[in-house]
């Protein structure tokens, strides 16, 4: 769950795909990453959470994780997508994976968690969706 709460950090939202996702785990001489996703219907799957354990972020564990969803899926999905807050730590980070802008949640920070949501010094407000081809 410690892995969990650094890509979600309210317990009760991450317990509302996890039971209904499939989690991976990168495990590379032990547990580095992880990445939940959920089937969406109309041939779209989600990425809910990924996670990169603090000390190895930015080693490219967490890009592996996303080009092997993309690779075990693409054959049953036409789209992968994921849900964002308009941060410069994610957002740059699904545009280097190949995703692209695909729509705006209003407010969805803000109506569904108990407290503010703060990166980067900024309160998270809408969810920015990032849709990449399969």
């Amino acid at each position: 769950m410690s892995l969990l709460l650094l890509a979600d950090e309210q317990e009760s939202m991450v317990e509302q795909y996890l039971d209904k996702g499939t989690m991976y785990v990168l495990d590379n001489d032990g547990v580095k990453a992880e990445c939940v996703v959920t089937d969406e219907g109309n041939r779209i799957l989600e990425i809910k959470n990924i996670a990169v354990d603090t000390p190895y972020q930015g080693k490219g564990y967490g890009r592996t994780l996303i080009e092997f969803v993309v690779r075990h899926y693409a054959a049953s999905y036409d789209w992968l997508q994921v849900g964002t807050g308009e941060s410069p730590l994610t957002i740059p980070f699904y545009e280097g994976c190949g995703f692209v802008r695909h729509l705006i949640r209003k407010n969805f920070f803000v109506e569904n968690y108990d407290h503010p949501i703060i990166e980067c010094g900024q309160q998270l407000i809408d969810m920015v969706v990032l849709r990449r081809k399969l």
